[in-house]
């Protein structure tokens, strides 16, 4: 996988389509939004998901990830993962079928 794989996304779930879900770099401009769920994939293997929770407060979930043959796969503990399809990945937005991430 590319090296823009590791780094903090945020969903932009007004770019979502079919059942694919759409996340831009953490620095993106996105529309202003009441909260927005993300994702970070660290280099070392570990990765932090926050989701909007009760409140729009936030809600983290940790674990650690690896991507191969076009699959992303989150583990967040034992017997607790599951794999994502890749469907785009470039530097400036990944999407992943059929997932909720969080």
């Amino acid at each position: 996988m590319p090296d823009d794989l590791a780094q903090s996304w945020g969903h932009s779930f007004e770019e979502d389509h079919d059942d694919v879900r759409v996340y831009r770099p953490a620095g993106h401009p996105f529309p202003v939004a009441r909260g927005r769920d993300g994702i970070e994939l660290r280099p070392d293997g570990t990765y932090v998901v926050r989701a909007v929770g009760r409140g729009d407060a936030g809600e983290a979930t940790t674990g650690t990830w690896r991507a191969d043959g076009g699959r992303l796969h989150l583990t967040s503990g034992p017997g607790r993962g599951r794999a994502v399809e890749i469907v785009h990945l470039g530097p400036d937005r990944l999407e992943l079928r059929a997932t909720s991430l969080s």
